[in-house]
């Protein structure tokens, strides 16, 4: 992680690709452009923050335990990481098999299984 901190540091938050990538041990080298993980973009308080938040399986409480912090301030700190977060859709599009078995059970009509069946995935 210590490289990632230096990085970090080094970028003061602005936006990197990483161009080249040696894996070690092996002398291959990938030339190319390539975006840095999304953890590795925070800062490094804030990197700190969530590996510490993951250590402790989720749990505020403990969170509120190991940095001396209340309940809210835990909860601020993590609503305002996740913003700096791309997340995957938690309510995707339906797929063409959700869509005819809700319309056979009768929770939607013929016109929203069509509409839902044409919105872009």
């Amino acid at each position: 992680m210590v490289d990632w901190q230096e990085l970090t540091d080094l970028t003061r938050g602005q936006p990197f690709v990483v161009e080249r990538v040696r894996l070690t041990g092996s002398g291959i080298a990938v030339e190319g452009q390539f975006e840095p993980p999304q953890l590795a973009r925070l800062g490094v308080e804030d990197q700190v923050f969530v590996a510490a938040f993951v250590r402790s399986h989720g749990s505020i409480k403990e969170m509120e335990r190991i940095f001396g912090v209340s309940y809210p301030t835990v909860k601020s700190r993590l609503n305002r990481i996740a913003e700096q977060l791309d997340f995957v859709d938690t309510d995707p599009a339906p797929i063409g098999a959700d869509v005819v078995e809700r319309l056979r059970r009768g929770e939607i009509g013929v016109q929203e299984a069509l509409a839902e069946l044409e919105r872009p995935r």
